[in-house]
């Protein structure tokens, strides 16, 4: 079968970033309410799944509900695809091996599909763009995801939160907990604590003792809120002196503007006080230049 190259061509440029890969990937695609129009039918042989998807496991029993769902009323939306690279008449999934594998299942012969002219970094941001919009997805995974999707890709919180539809808040608030310790992270993984549990622990020297403690009691969110406030690690540091750590949220910014900027930034704000002081330190006069064209709009 020819290719069909119409509406597949896109610039990179400007004009396709973050918000026109979410326009393609949108929310829970089987789900969607209004059927997107397929650029093509392919055959489902000359498709082939992404090596580098993210995403290496699949909920069986979902996967039979869905190819049930497939085989009753065919797929509603449309996989986005790209041409396989080395493989002349075959195909590379983007965004939809959940439906292509219930396709299968479905013993459907041919798979509507969008055709996209995505380069490699484009294919692994819409991945991780696309296991963002699981329903299954733990608190850590969807951070992680915004972590990635900021580090590799530049995108800020702002960014993230217009394109994906949520409040900047929602992921930030995610995101502090990456600053947790591994295993009480893995605590929320496997679901044994809540985000709003893991967030009362944040910064707290003794956070793996009172996650185990908060398990093994079943405390609810402001039990452990009480409970990480009155711990002796705080106490102790309150009265040796020693520096209070920056909350996550000011270490997030720091590393925002350091990311923006290329320059190393700081920020001294004590807690409960409206002012403080912002540090930007350069390497070279080519540095300053740069930053001093910055602050004056050129």
């Amino acid at each position: 079968m020819a290719r069909s190259t119409s509406g597949s061509k896109k610039s990179r440029g400007l004009g396709r970033g973050l918000s026109a890969l979410m326009a393609d990937v949108g929310q829970d695609e089987m789900e969607a309410q209004t059927p997107r129009r397929p650029d093509m039918m392919v055959p489902v042989e000359q498709v082939r799944p992404n090596p580098d998807q993210p995403r290496r496991s699949f909920d069986e029993d979902a996967l039979q509900e869905l190819a049930r769902s497939i085989a009753e009323k065919g797929i509603i939306q449309p996989l986005i695809v790209r041409a396989a690279p080395g493989n002349a008449d075959g195909y590379e999934i983007v965004a939809g091996e959940r439906r292509w594998r219930a396709a299968q299942m479905a013993k459907q012969h041919e798979i509507p599909v969008l055709l996209r002219d995505y380069d490699d970094t484009e294919v692994l941001e819409v991945a991780i763009i696309e296991n963002i919009q699981r329903s299954d997805l733990n608190p850590i995974d969807e951070a992680a995801g915004y972590r990635q999707l900021m580090d590799k890709f530049g995108h800020t919180q702002e960014q993230l939160a217009s394109a994906l539809s949520k409040s900047r808040s929602h992921i930030a608030n995610l995101m502090r907990l990456l600053a947790l310790p591994n295993e009480v992270q893995q605590y929320v993984i496997r679901g044994m604590l809540s985000a709003g549990h893991a967030r009362a622990l944040i910064g707290h020297d003794r956070a793996v003792e009172l996650a185990r403690e908060v398990i093994q009691r079943k405390l609810s969110v402001r039990d452990v809120e009480k409970l990480a406030k009155k711990g002796p690690a705080i106490k102790k540091r309150a009265v040796s002196g020693a520096p209070v750590p920056k909350d996550a949220d000011t270490v997030q910014i720091e590393n925002e503007l350091t990311a923006s900027l290329h320059m190393k930034v700081t920020i001294d704000h004590k807690p409960g006080d409206e002012g403080g002081r912002l540090s930007i330190s350069y390497k070279s006069l080519d540095q300053l230049d740069d930053l001093m064209r910055a602050l004056s709009g050129g």
